[in-house]
């Protein structure tokens, strides 16, 4: 489901809760960021 994080059925069958989803989106919000600041430090670096 969210990158491969999780199947929809346990979306459907409540093996997942709120804090699950949380959890799992503060991980893609940090891996986004880290992937942003590696492009960032990329460009002022590799010239």
């Amino acid at each position: 489901m969210l990158k491969g994080v999780c199947k929809y059925e346990s979306l459907k069958d409540g093996s997942l809760d709120l804090a699950d989803f949380a959890r799992m989106n503060e991980w893609l919000d940090l891996e986004a960021d880290n992937e942003y600041r590696i492009a960032k430090w990329r460009e002022d670096n590799e010239r």
